[in-house]
């Protein structure tokens, strides 16, 4: 099975196929946030360190780290707001641009083994990307798009996926470091598109044997209740063979449906995970007679040992 190990200076979290869920967290990212922007071109760090202590309180294994400011020195920003969130937590990064120049920026004050984010199939991008990679040693997302663009057809998608993953073995970067984005469109404008990616992570899981992320938000975009619609694509397809999403785990609905897919999907021994986290949770008043009042009370309609009550 595959495994692809990211690092700190002190901790190691590996994303693998027969291993819990890693959540990345998204919410260190200025995109469509002016405040954050703002704040970040201007050298104030206050609320990235903010929102890097509420996510890893809240569950995220990884962080994802984005300085896409549009007219700023995304190399300098993205490197101090690397440096900052290294220095207040342990967990491993996501270096996030497009920008070739501030990725090396980022990698270049990384201390441990980092996940770039990202490179696509284009001959031109694939050329300036994976030689950083191998330089860092560092592990790469590779999303499922080129010059065409994004297919809706799956089999196009994996072609691409497959492509990425060939070319950086011949840069000498194992497959197992190379993570793919099967890329997910929202479904309230592609009604098949999680019927898409499902097929697809199936082929990148027992084809290419490689492990996947992806945008988790996206599928739920223009919806109303989209915790509802991100947990749902979630379980479905950590199902399908996902091992990885960069999503937001203040949303806590969206990180209990993640952690109940890892209990049904054996990755949880014992529970132990769910019940370290939920165990010392008060129970909701329900207000229903017969409602269970307390962890370990029989459910309604059964008698201690398990017998359905009789009507009367």
């Amino acid at each position: 099975m595959t495994d692809t190990v990211v690092s700190s200076a002190t901790k190691e979290v590996v994303i693998g196929f027969n291993r819990p869920f890693v959540i990345i967290g998204e919410r260190i990212n200025p995109t469509g946030r002016k405040i954050l922007a703002a704040e970040m071109a201007a050298g104030d760090f206050t609320r990235v360190e903010a929102d890097a202590r509420a996510q890893v309180a809240a569950g995220a294994h990884m962080l994802d780290v984005n300085a896409g400011i549009p007219l700023a020195d995304e190399p300098a920003i993205l490197a101090r707001a690397i440096q900052l969130v290294q220095s207040i937590t342990d967990v491993p990064l996501c270096i996030d641009s497009s920008i070739v120049a501030a990725l090396e920026a980022g990698l270049a004050v990384y201390k441990g083994k980092a996940l770039v984010n990202s490179v696509t199939g284009e001959d031109e991008r694939l050329e300036v990307v994976l030689p950083l990679v191998k330089k860092y040693g560092a592990a790469v997302i590779a999303i499922s798009n080129d010059e065409t663009g994004i297919s809706e057809d799956p089999d196009v998608r994996y072609a691409v996926a497959k492509k990425i993953v060939e070319r950086a073995m011949d840069y000498g970067i194992p497959a197992c470091d190379v993570v793919v984005d099967p890329l997910v469109m929202p479904i309230g404008a592609i009604n098949q598109a999680g019927v898409q990616v499902m097929r697809l992570l199936h082929r990148l899981r027992t084809e290419l044997k490689v492990n996947t992320s992806c945008g988790a938000s996206n599928i739920s975009f223009g919806l109303p209740n989209r915790d509802g619609i991100n947990s749902a694509f979630l379980t479905m397809a950590m199902g399908a063979g996902m091992t990885s999403a960069i999503t937001n785990p203040l949303h806590v609905e969206v990180i209990k449906a993640c952690m109940g897919a890892d209990v049904m999907l054996g990755h949880d021994p014992d529970c132990a995970r769910w019940i370290k986290r939920f165990r010392d949770a008060a129970p909701p008043a329900t207000g229903v007679p017969g409602a269970p009042s307390a962890p370990g009370e029989a459910p309604r309609g059964r008698r201690e040992g398990g017998h359905r009550r009789r009507p009367a």
